[in-house]
């Protein structure tokens, strides 16, 4: 329960609350302009203001600006009827100070050495205030969606126009999981299976994707089909099997790069004196035909140039003709021995040189059988490499096989965890028919009282979905009854709460809740907020402008004003709140 709001600034206009029904009016005696933030009085910062105090997110408090910096709020109240004081400033809102007695309390506050007051971090004071008031530590819980403090509180205290679009969000858009957890939990169900659902839902979309993006093409290059992966598997294996055998084939001479240089070497002068007995060979040819054409030359010709060399150098010639025929037959003999011996000498040249190209074709032949029976460590590598490539290939196809298995395996996985927890889900929610029924009353009644036929709150489980929350009241189509249906969904919850050990123990509303209802659903609306809050022991806080207030429609008996703790104006500067504009 709420007992007090209060600030370290003068100007701020304190608000003390009672158990049971309390109002806060705003008299607006001018036209509100555009540029009156918050219908400038202040309504909505108290509610912002109490938000902030128990641990609200600074940055979307609305409180964090300029005309409030050195401003400190401080919120007084009991819990378990024991009480507290929690403050908190603009410039430090990342801590809180607190006064009480902590000593039950699962996380310790420490004492600040500046203040010498005990504070803790905005972090920790949530996961208390959890535990404290809802009896949840959500550290000690391993879901994966799991209800929080600040989810929880803000279905007791609604802020923000967006916060009543319908019972079951205090946000616009609210994550589907985020809604079932929380109102699961607030309302007696088993929330894990909301959180249960959710990661089935996550594995779901995770599984149809990857199906998709295989069945569109896109995903076959990454992962292929498997009729693909396991004709690669094959060819793979095969190729496996052929780099296994040549390298256990393979044999690595030490001097492989010597001896295949050598090799190079003998081709080469193999190749070279080939060429010189091509050369000789052709030389050999010209000299047997020489020796083939050389004829010693008749008696008669001889005599002929005899006489003619008489008559032509008669003082010269002065040999017998036999003299010169004898010179003539010597001089055919010797260039037929000149002949006959290079013949014999080339010959014997040409031979020599067969002999050492035999030689150096041997060894280049033993040679090249070592080569043919041995490789290079080089080449060894290289087909190391290839191997090793194709068993990484191989690993990667088989793994992509794994894979496709797997989302195989998991989509029908998927389908049995469904209906188990459809069924798990199914027969709990029967086991809780008494707590359900007795939600599903208490609105009933609610709505009962405003309208003249009751509604409905409907709990069902749908799959894939899970947990499905939707109420009914008849003349549902107008605003006003949209209101209202949240109206009824909130002081259910706070009926409920009432009886647990550890409890909120108060309900806000701005007068947003409001907006658009009839004036005769109004007054009601009001009456049973204060006869349950007072019946049943919670706090009940709303705001109210004083025009929206249905003064004539309420029961005999019933007196607003009693219940009013503050009014705030417009009549002067500083009848607001903090008695400032920001």
């Amino acid at each position: 329960m709420i007992t007090a709001v209060r600030s370290n600034k003068a100007s701020f206009k304190e608000v003390s609350l009672t158990p049971g029904f309390n109002v806060v009016i705003a008299d607006r005696t001018k036209d509100s302009k555009e540029k009156d933030t918050r219908n400038g009085l202040g309504k909505s910062t108290l509610i912002e203001i109490i938000q902030f105090c128990l641990g609200s997110d600074a940055k979307k408090s609305g409180l964090i600006k300029k005309p409030l910096a050195s401003w400190s709020f401080t919120l007084d109240l009991q819990i378990q009827d024991e009480p507290f004081s929690f403050t908190r400033s603009i410039d430090m809102p990342n801590r809180v100070l607190i006064e009480g007695d902590v000593s039950a309390w699962p996380i310790k506050p420490l004492k600040n050495r500046k203040t010498k007051s005990l504070d803790m971090t905005v972090r920790d004071f949530n996961e208390v205030l959890g535990y404290l008031m809802f009896g949840f530590r959500s550290h000690e819980e391993v879901a994966t969606h799991k209800p929080g403090f600040r989810g929880l509180i803000s279905y007791f205290i609604r802020r923000g126009r967006d916060a009543y679009s319908t019972p079951f969000e205090y946000y616009r858009k609210q994550a589907e999981v985020d809604k079932q957890v929380l109102n699961a939990f607030l309302l007696g169900l088993e929330w894990r299976y909301a959180s249960e659902w959710q990661d089935l839902r996550d594995k779901e979309k995770l599984l149809t994707n990857l199906k998709r993006t295989a069945n569109s093409g896109l995903f076959r290059d990454i992962l292929g089909s498997m009729g693909e992966l396991k004709a690669k598997r094959v060819r793979l294996e095969a190729s496996l099997r052929r780099e296994e055998e040549q390298l256990r084939s393979f044999h690595v001479h030490p001097q492989y790069q010597e001896i295949e240089n050598r090799c190079n070497e003998l081709t080469s002068e193999i190749h070279r004196i080939e060429n010189e007995n091509v050369t000789d060979a052709n030389l050999l040819g010209y000299y047997n035909q020489s020796i083939q054409q050389e004829h010693p030359p008749s008696s008669e010709d001889i005599l002929m140039l005899y006489e003619q060399a008489k008559v032509a150098l008669p003082d010269m010639v002065k040999k017998r003709f036999e003299k010169v025929q004898e010179f003539h037959q010597k001089l055919i003999e010797n260039r037929r021995r000149f002949l006959e011996s290079e013949i014999d000498r080339i010959e014997q040249v040409i031979r020599s040189r067969r002999e050492v190209i035999k030689n150096k074709s041997d060894e280049r032949a033993g040679l090249m059988e070592i080569l043919k029976t041995h490789g290079a460590l080089e080449e060894y590598m290289h087909l190391q490499k290839l191997h090793y490539e194709t068993v990484s290939q191989l690993k990667e196809i088989e793994q992509r096989i794994r894979d496709l298995k797997k989302i195989e395996q998991e989509t029908s996985e998927l389908a049995i965890e469904q209906v188990l927890l459809l069924q798990r889900a199914r027969n709990d929610l029967e086991q809780r028919k008494a707590q359900t029924n007795s939600a599903i009353d208490l609105f009933n009644t609610n709505s009962e009282a405003l309208y003249e036929a009751p509604g409905n709150l409907v709990i069902n489980i749908r799959p894939p979905t899970g947990y499905q929350f939707n109420v009914e009241i008849e003349r549902s189509g107008s605003q006003g009854v949209g209101s209202m249906k949240i109206f009824c969904y909130d002081i259910m919850l706070a009926q409920l709460w009432a009886d647990k050990p550890r409890s909120p123990g108060f309900l806000v509303h701005d007068s947003t809740i409001f907006d658009g209802v009839d004036e005769r659903q109004r007054a009601l609306a009001l009456q049973l907020a204060e006869r349950e809050s007072r019946e049943r022991g919670f706090q009940y806080l709303c705001t109210l402008n004083s025009d929206m207030i249905p003064w004539h429609q309420f029961s005999s008996g019933f007196d607003l004003n009693r219940f009013v703790r503050l009014r705030l104006t417009d009549a002067t500067d500083h009848g607001g709140l903090l008695s400032i504009r920001f």
